[in-house]
């Protein structure tokens, strides 16, 4: 084992030992490994696909770093937090507290979205309510409280020496203890004030220091009491606050008294201009502290930052409760087939036998109102398919809509909510269009924009949006800090490739890699210092041309004073490394071993490395010399137009290797997975496809749509290879063949350890028994009875060639093809698993250990393994996901025996190796989000590597000149060729076969 000294950034924050060290760490596979990994480092771990990459990061060193965090916490903290039980290992020493940022997408929160994800929201709202102004509902005016120094800017413009008195309204009202006092609240008397309940609000005003009334142009002195008698007591009286003339030097003297009527005047000022000499009129001015629009009087509550939250009561829609959608009946659903008629039963519900007598009369009203009951639901006039839906009432007819509403009173029948069950989905909150708040929230706007509006930019046009934002200057001060985080949050989205998307947009929508981009750049926003960062595969859904960015990230994070601890294939960012942990030599039991630690240059020097010898060139994937033509049939689609797909047209040539390629958000898996899947799925079934294209053509040369995809085989420790691809029936009908267990009278099912028969029901054929533990982690301890082998001791004693089902199930892939040469149905089951690499997997491993790529290759040997594969098309994306450059090699080799039988390819696909081994592209861009949808290129790989266009054909062309293998600049990134002569585009398709 080769290591090497490592040289990493220096920061001010160091720990006091200078490494993580690992000592005798078995985790799974591993086998009895001793690592350091240095910290305020970037360390890469590679190594094939299940060779414990993961289990040395995760299920190890941040188990142990989370484990200790935890334990350090009160047992009520305890139980709220993932609990990780101690890994399998002598010692961890130097560990930090550790944060795990994987590629799966565990969000299923329906209120998360990318701008609460990411704390940005937090920030939005505090700047909408410090800094945004309110509009009025109702007429569209700003709704604003008239503030004493704006009244005093006010009148202080007036003709300069113009006098003035500032006036508050007197109110009489009557106190519990039955007296009178002139203060805001209370209940007002009606007419003239009874003389005692007067004389008493006269005598409250005169021991706060009031001295004058104002009435009709008037002022009554309290010092003239005869002057008194002149008020009208019944009419408006006014307490006379202050009299001042218009002078600059008055102003803190006006703003004073303008607070004194407010305080006194339940809010209230009046200020009453004098008539002059000089031709000015006598005028009144009235003021209030009421947040309120001054045209219409609507009073409105101020902008506060829970008014912009959708997760709580007071800012979210009050009809959707803040998740921007209903349920209601969808119309998809109610008329599935808009080609048939009325007469033919184009309303779904109608044409159930309960409803027949009710679809008569509606066929009755119809021919009443001229609407033809003979022409397709969709060549109907609209204004005749709304009176269907929303009815007539001036010709009693409820519509689709009533029928509805009349069902739901009936909803106490089981019959009935599983009827109406049917025929709903979700729509759009009609009350806020979906944007989850309350109208209130959505009046108060910041530089023109709603925060609504705002969501709905992508992180790029918020960029754009925050950088050019001009507010007042009062607002400046307050908004400076708000603003830098939102900028700083929006430039880390930015820089790991995450441009394209809607602040609005739905986590739980995010794929894996996306999901954990937002992770990294949430951790960057949160500037955390000395953790350990562990990522599980950062490069997953990026565009060659996007890498470099996000190695930029992580040498942030590590320039922050972090630990940082990638699991990755990505040549360039291994390259980025400060250290390199290569494990192997295999997968499974073949791996687990230390094979390298050391730089990047070092290793390449490595001849144990599998790794640094690909990434050296001394191995490679090899160019395809011979492509596959397409066997004359193709898929046609028109006018794909689903999100920011723009009207595309397309070929996608059956019985070939085709890739889908673009930068990440240009449509990759809008076109594939919700246009073309779900438009083939609903022609399959005799359904429309005008919700996802226009037109589809050769879907009848399509037998069979497959994905094929990384997702768990199983989730039970039962699910294992041999029962995933049905070779465990095989061998259990061997067992019961036998002399013995047909002699106990066993059959087939009690070799199972999925039923009742033969398994061990003390942990029902789980083989251990897990003890919850409330504040620590549950433990599992190997069942007693069965001992860990899963099955009653009767069953065990049954035995095929010396060994007993237990024996068998522990058996490798390539062991099994030895022990079971003469059984031809075994065989031909695991021969496959050997020939695309997985012979090292035993029998009854658990499916729940099997990494992604394992699993995804297990897949593809079901699929190996059936006789015909004719007219099948297999849909994959991303299959390179966590698999080595020799495991790339493999899924080509089984790429291309399913090709050999018959079946077709469509992948969506990042990696190079895969994408030159296409037999034909398809390139999407040019940008992502709003930038993209468009076809950049079709055509061969060589076609592609020649449109100066495509970013994909740019960085295509390095491989392809260099004959299969990446030229690695001196920073670590692969660098695009240059400029080469344009080809067609592609966007139509073209007349002939490629």
């Amino acid at each position: 084992m080769a290591t090497k000294e490592i040289t990493h950034a220096t920061t001010d924050v160091r720990p006091e030992q200078e490494s993580i060290r690992v000592r005798g760490a078995r985790v799974h596979n591993l086998k009895n490994i001793n690592v350091e990994i240095p910290h305020n480092a970037i360390t890469v771990v590679t190594g094939v696909s299940g060779s414990g990459k993961s289990s040395l990061a995760f299920d190890t060193i941040y188990a142990e770093g989370q484990r200790r965090y935890v334990e350090s916490l009160s047992a009520y903290a305890r139980q709220f937090l993932e609990r990780m039980e101690k890994p399998d290992v002598d010692e961890i020493s130097g560990i930090a507290p550790a944060v795990a940022i994987r590629q799966k997408n565990t969000t299923r929160n329906p209120r998360s979205n990318v701008a609460t994800a990411t704390e940005i929201y937090d920030y939005l709202r505090l700047l909408f309510a410090r800094c945004g102004q309110t509009f009025c509902i109702k007429c569209g005016a700003e709704v604003r409280r008239d503030n004493p120094d704006e009244i005093a800017t006010r009148i202080l413009s007036l003709a300069p020496g113009r006098r003035f008195y500032v006036l508050h309204q007197l109110r009489i009202v009557a106190s519990t203890a039955g007296a009178a006092v002139s203060k805001r609240g209370g209940k007002k008397t009606a007419g003239a004030p009874p003389p005692e309940l007067l004389r008493q609000a006269l005598l409250d005003l005169q021991k706060r220091g009031f001295n004058r009334l104002y009435q009709a142009g008037r002022i009554h002195e309290f010092s003239s009491p005869e002057t008194l008698l002149d008020v009208d007591f019944s009419k408006p009286v006014y307490v006379l606050v202050d009299r001042l003339a218009v002078n600059p030097e008055s102003r803190a003297r006006l703003v004073d008294s303008i607070e004194i009527c407010y305080r006194e005047g339940q809010g209230e000022a009046f200020v009453e201009c004098i008539a002059d000499a000089a031709g000015n009129p006598a005028e009144r001015l009235t003021f209030n502290e009421r947040f309120e629009c001054k045209n219409d009087g609507t009073l409105y509550q101020e902008p506060e930052p829970r008014l912009f939250s959708f997760n709580n009561p007071y800012g979210a829609c009050p009809r959707c409760q803040g998740f921007g959608n209903t349920i209601d009946f969808d119309l998809n659903l109610v008329v599935p087939d808009p080609s048939k008629s009325l007469d033919d039963g184009a309303i779904e519900p109608w044409t159930k036998p309960r409803y027949r007598t009710l679809f008569q009369e509606v066929k009755k009203w119809a021919r009443g109102r001229g609407i033809p009951t003979n022409v397709p639901w969709r060549q109907l006039p609209a204004e005749q398919r709304r009176l269907i839906l929303e009815g007539d009432p001036e010709n009693d007819y409820e519509g689709i809509k009533g029928f509805f509403t009349w069902l739901e009173r009936k909803k106490y029948k089981l019959h009935v909510r599983v009827f109406l069950s049917r025929f709903r989905g979700y729509a759009t909150c009609p009350d806020c269009g979906g944007t989850r708040l309350r109208a209130e929230a959505r009046a108060v706007r910041v530089a023109g924009k709603a925060i609504t509006e705002v969501c709905k930019l992508t992180v790029k046009e918020a960029r754009v949006f925050f950088s050019t934002l001009q507010l007042s200057e009062g607002h400046v001060k307050i908004a400076d800090k708000i603003l830098e985080e939102i900028r700083t949050r929006l430039q880390f989205l930015d820089e790991v490739g995450l441009d394209y998307l809607t602040l609005d947009r739905l986590t739980s929508t995010l794929s894996g890699g996306e999901s954990q981009r937002i992770q990294l750049a949430t951790s960057l926003g949160s500037h955390l210092v000395g953790a350990l960062y562990v990522l599980d595969e950062p490069s997953i859904g990026l565009h060659p041309r996007d890498t470099q960015r996000l190695i930029d990230i992580l040498k942030s994070l590590r320039d922050l004073g972090n630990t940082v601890l990638v699991v990755e294939h990505d040549p360039d960012t291994i390259q980025a490394a400060d250290c390199v942990i290569d494990l192997g030599p295999g997968a499974g039991e073949l791996g687990g071993k230390l094979l390298f630690v050391g730089s990047y240059s070092a290793m390449l020097e490595e001849h144990k490395s599998l790794t640094g010898r690909y990434l050296s060139g001394e191995l490679r994937i090899p160019v395809p010399n011979v492509r596959h033509k397409p066997a004359g049939k193709f898929l046609r689609l028109y006018g794909a137009s689903m999100h920011n797909l723009q009207d595309l047209d397309l070929m996608i040539p059956l019985g070939t290797l085709t890739v889908v390629t673009g930068v990440s958000g240009s449509g990759k898996s809008t076109l594939v997975h919700d246009v073309l899947y779900k438009a083939l799925a609903a022609q399959r079934v005799g359904g429309s496809v005008k919700e996802f294209c226009d037109r589809l053509e050769g879907d009848a040369n399509v037998r069979e749509v497959v994905i094929v995809d990384q997702s768990p085989i199983g989730r039970t420790p039962r699910s294992n290879p041999a029962t995933y691809l049905k070779a465990f029936d095989a061998i259990r009908e061997v067992f019961a063949d036998t002399p013995d267990a047909k002699r106990r009278g066993y059959a087939a099912g009690h070799f199972s350890f999925n039923v009742p028969g033969g398994r061990c029901e003390t942990c029902q054929g789980d083989g251990t028994v897990t003890v919850e533990m409330q504040f620590l982690a549950d433990v599992e301890l190997i069942c007693e009875e069965c001992r860990g082998t899963r099955f009653k001791s009767g069953v065990l004693e049954v035995r095929y060639h010396g060994k007993n089902v237990h024996e068998v199930l522990q058996l490798t892939v390539r062991e099994a093809l030895a022990f079971f040469v003469n059984v031809s149905k075994v065989v031909s089951k695991l021969r496959v698993l050997n020939e695309i690499g997985l012979g090292y997997l035993r029998l009854g491993q658990s499916a729940t250990t099997l990494s992604g790529g394992e699993a995804q290759r297990l897949k593809l040997a079901a699929h190996l393994s059936r006789t015909d594969n004719q007219g099948i098309l297999y849909i994959l994306d991303e299959p390179t996901t966590g698999l080595h450059f020799d495991d790339i090699a493999k899924l080509l080799s089984a790429f291309r025996k399913l090709l050999e039988g018959g079946a077709s390819l469509l992948v969506i696909e990042h990696n190079l190796d895969v994408i030159k081994s296409a037999d034909w592209l398809i390139d999407l861009g040019p940008e992502g989000g709003d930038q993209g949808g468009k076809i950049i290129a079709t055509g061969t790989p060589e076609q592609v590597a020649r449109n100066t266009q495509s970013h994909t054909g740019r960085y295509l062309a390095r491989i392809l000149n260099g004959n299969g293998q990446a030229k690695r600049s001196a920073n670590g990134a692969s660098k695009p060729a240059g400029p080469s002569p344009a080809v067609s585009n592609g966007a139509k398709i073209p007349p002939a076969e490629p």
